[in-house]
C-alpha cells in the first residue's frame, strides 16, 4: 500500500516555536513513518490529484490510484474514515479531520478508475449531511444529541470542496454508491506493516487493532499526544448497529487551541483498554509503544493475541505492581469477545479494570439486566455486553461520556477484573434483533 507521509511538526528556533508543514522523515521505534489518514484523504491527495489530472500525468495518476486504494481500505460501510490510529488523530471527526477540506474532489474525479472511489465520495457526503444541523456541519455524529455547539470552520472548509464538485459536475465520471467499499467485502485480516495496524473482518464485524508507535509533537509538550496504540481494539463496527468502539486520544489535548474545542465534561478516553489507577496516577496499555500483536484466522474465527504493559503518560511502569497483561480479541460471526488477564503475580495488587466505552448517543435505552449483563437498544438491534465478572457503568452528568475525538458519546462500561492472576476477564459483545 502507498501512504503519504506528511504531518505537522514543530521546529524550535531561539525563543519562538513555529509550526511548519513538510515531509517528516523521522522513524519510530518500530521503524515507521508518520502517517495521518485524515489529512491525506481530505487535503493532500486532493491537491496532487487535481494537478495530475490537469497535466494528464498518467504515471502520477497510477501512483495516486494505488495510494487512494490503500487509504480506502479504512472507510467503514457508513462513510466513516477510520483514523483511529493517525498521527493527527486529535482532529478525527468520523467524517474526516476538523480543519481539512473533504475527500469529495479527488475521489469523485478518480471514480472512472475505480468506481469504489465514487462510493466513498457519496457515502462520506451522506455522513456529512447526517452531522449537519441548522446549516452547520458538526464535528462528529453526536454533537447535537449531547448539546455541543459546532465550530464554523468545519462548514466553510467542506462547503468549499462540495461547491467545487458541483461546479465540475458535467465533467465528472459516474459517481454513485453502487460499488461496495473494500471493507464491506473484506474477509479475514489485512495487515498494514507500514502502520502496525491490522483490519479484521468476520461476518458482520469489522475491527481495527493498532500498535502504531509514530508519535506527534512529543518533544515540546508536557504530555504525550497519543493516538490508539498498545495493541488496542481501536475500532469495532457491526453492520447492523454501526460503531461500537471508536478510539480517542489517551488524554485529550488541545494541540491546536484555535482549531480544537474543549471537551464539554472532563476527559474520559474512548479507547478500550486495561488500566490501574493508583495514588492519583493512571497506568494503561494505551501508552505502550512496544505491544506485541499476533493473530490467526481460519475462515470462521479470527483471534488476536496481545502482549502489553500498562504505563503512565511518561512510559513509567507502576511501582510494586504487575505491569504485564495479555489481551485477546476473538471475532466470530455471532459475537466478538475481549479477554484480559494479568500475566504476572505480585503481592498487594491494585484493582485493575477492563474499560469498554461503547459508542451510544443519548436516547438509546441502556439497561443493566444483571450484575454482569448490559443491553443497549440501537436502531438496528440490541447490543448485548456480557462478562464473567461484575460490570458497572461509570456515573456521568448526562448518562454518557462525550469525547471530541471523534465527536461521539459513549456508555462508559467497566469490567472489574479479579485480582487472581489465574482468572481471565471475559467480555462478549453480540447483537440480537
Amino acid at each position: 500500500m502507498t501512504f503519504a507521509s506528511w504531518t505537522w511538526i514543530l521546529e524550535v528556533g531561539g525563543p519562538e516555536i513555529q509550526l511548519t508543514s513538510k515531509p517528516y522523515n523521522n522513524r519510530s521505534g518500530r521503524g515507521l513513518l508518520p502517517v495521518d489518514l485524515g489529512y491525506n484523504v481530505e487535503e493532500s491527495l486532493n491537491g496532487v490529484i487535481l494537478y495530475a489530472l490537469h497535466h494528464k500525468d498518467e504515471e502520477l495518476l497510477q501512483l495516486l490510484q494505488q495510494s487512494m486504494e490503500g487509504h480506502l481500505e479504512f472507510m467503514l460501510a457508513d462513510g466513516t474514515w477510520d483514523n483511529s490510529w493517525g498521527t493527527r488523530q486529535f482532529k478525527w471527526t468520523c467524517w474526516g479531520s476538523r480543519t481539512s477540506d473533504g475527500c469529495q474532489p479527488g475521489f469523485s474525479m478518480m471514480a472512472d478508475r475505480n468506481p469504489a472511489f465514487g462510493t466513498a465520495a457519496f457515502k462520506n457526503a451522506e455522513l456529512l449531511a447526517r452531522c449537519t444541523a441548522d446549516g452547520l456541519l458538526h464535528g462528529g455524529p453526536h454533537y447535537v444529541s449531547y448539546g455541543v455547539k459546532p465550530c464554523i470552520h468545519h462548514t466553510f472548509a467542506h462547503a468549499k470542496v462540495l461547491a467545487f464538485v458541483q461546479d465540475n459536475m458535467k465533467s465528472l465520471p459516474k459517481v454513485d454508491k453502487s460499488t461496495p467499499l473494500p471493507r464491506e467485502l473484506a474477509k479475514g485480516v489485512k495487515h498494514f506493516p507500514e502502520l502496525a495496524v491490522w483490519l479484521a473482518a468476520q461476518g458482520p464485524w469489522r475491527g481495527t487493532v493498532s500498535a502504531y508507535d509514530s508519535i506527534y509533537r512529543t518533544k515540546t509538550e508536557p504530555d504525550y499526544i497519543q493516538q490508539a496504540t498498545g495493541g488496542s481494539l481501536a475500532v469495532l463496527f457491526h453492520n447492523k448497529v454501526g460503531m461500537i468502539f471508536a478510539a480517542s486520544m489517551a488524554k485529550y489535548l488541545e494541540v491546536e487551541p484555535l482549531n480544537q474545542q474543549a471537551n464539554p465534561d472532563g476527559d474520559f478516553a474512548f479507547t478500550p483498554r486495561v488500566e490501574i489507577r493508583k495514588d492519583g496516577d493512571w497506568f494503561t496499555n494505551l501508552y505502550d509503544l512496544k505491544a506485541e500483536v499476533e493473530y490467526k484466522a481460519d475462515g470462521d474465527r479470527i483471534q488476536f493475541d496481545i502482549k502489553t504493559t500498562i504505563q503512565d503518560k511518561d512510559r513509567n511502569l507502576p511501582e510494586g505492581e504487575p505491569s504485564k497483561f495479555d489481551l485477546r480479541y476473538v471475532f466470530e460471526n455471532d459475537a466478538t469477545t475481549i479477554t484480559a488477564k494479568r500475566s504476572e503475580k505480585a503481592a498487594g495488587m491494585s484493582d485493575a479494570s477492563l474499560v469498554l466505552p461503547v459508542i451510544s448517543p443519548s436516547g438509546e435505552a441502556v439497561r443493566q439486566v444483571s450484575e454482569s449483563r448490559i443491553e443497549i437498544t440501537k436502531p438496528g438491534g440490541t447490543l448485548v455486553i456480557e462478562a464473567n465478572v461484575p460490570l458497572s457503568i461509570q456515573k456521568t452528568k448526562k448518562g454518557r461520556s462525550f469525547n471530541m475525538v471523534p465527536g461521539c458519546e459513549a456508555v462508559p462500561i467497566i469490567a472489574h477484573m479479579a485480582k487472581d492472576s489465574e482468572m481471565d476477564t471475559v467480555c462478549t459483545l453480540s447483537v440480537k434483533n
